[in-house]
């Protein structure tokens, strides 16, 4: 998977190596020298991941992490500390702080890629894989195919995750918020309106097989799936 790093580190031939190879493996890459600068990239936007030194000028890498851990909005963010710092005690304190994960200098490519790789993965939204059937609708995340009875309802990969998840939590309220973390990460920076305009998406692509009811707008909270038969229920007539 591809991700937007910012690499933190004092050491300008360590930023431009990390810049090298990282762009090779087609992730994208910001780099800064201390904890102040890094703080304010990050009011700017928020990255994928972070990889970060310990030894910093002014604030301690581990510092910079306790406060990222704090703060509401960075406090889900992946973060490898990769340090030339060696000692166990070291690798302890920074893991006890809040880094996801730890490595010394000098540090192979391959292993940096793989351990962030594997961290994103942890901190990705964990789709549900199983197929799914409820209220005539047939949702395979394996084959990212929806139908209605022979019918397929081609969907947006976005809108297919939002209705994955929705489907697998039937009757439930989900706010906003949890909308986003869920579909589209924690660490994701978007407007909480981003949600109203794919549930939209995904109402429009429901329409033909009349299961647009199915997505229910609770009023100043948020959406649900009702899995119930929405048309019996209310009178309507069912779709063919």
């Amino acid at each position: 998977m591809s991700a937007h790093v910012f690499v933190v580190d004092p050491d300008l031939f360590t930023q431009q190596l990390l810049t090298q190879n990282l762009n090779s493996a087609g992730h994208a890459v910001a780099c800064c020298a201390d904890a102040e600068s890094a703080l304010v990239l990050l009011d700017e936007q928020l990255p994928d991941l972070i990889v970060l030194e310990w030894d910093l000028d002014g604030q301690s890498g581990e510092a910079l992490v306790r406060r990222l851990r704090a703060r509401a909005r960075t406090r889900d963010l992946p973060v490898i500390m990769l340090s030339a710092r060696a000692a166990e005690h070291d690798k302890i304190m920074a893991l006890e702080s809040g880094a996801d994960d730890y490595l010394t200098k000098p540090c192979s490519p391959r292993e940096l890629l793989a351990r962030m790789g594997a961290v994103l993965r942890r901190r990705a939204p964990l789709p549900a894989e199983d197929t799914i059937q409820l209220a005539g609708l047939r949702l395979d995340p394996a084959t990212q195919r929806l139908t209605a009875g022979a019918r397929r309802i081609p969907l947006g990969p976005v809108e297919f995750r939002l209705l994955n998840f929705l489907m697998h939590h039937p009757e439930r309220v989900h706010t906003r918020s949890q909308l986003l973390d869920q579909v589209w990460g924690r660490h994701a920076v978007l407007d909480e309106r981003t949600v109203d305009t794919h549930v939209g998406r995904l109402r429009s692509a429901l329409q033909a097989s009349g299961h647009q009811r199915h997505i229910e707008t609770v009023r100043g909270t948020g959406y649900r799936f009702v899995a119930w038969n929405v048309q019996a229920r209310l009178g309507w007539p069912t779709a063919a």
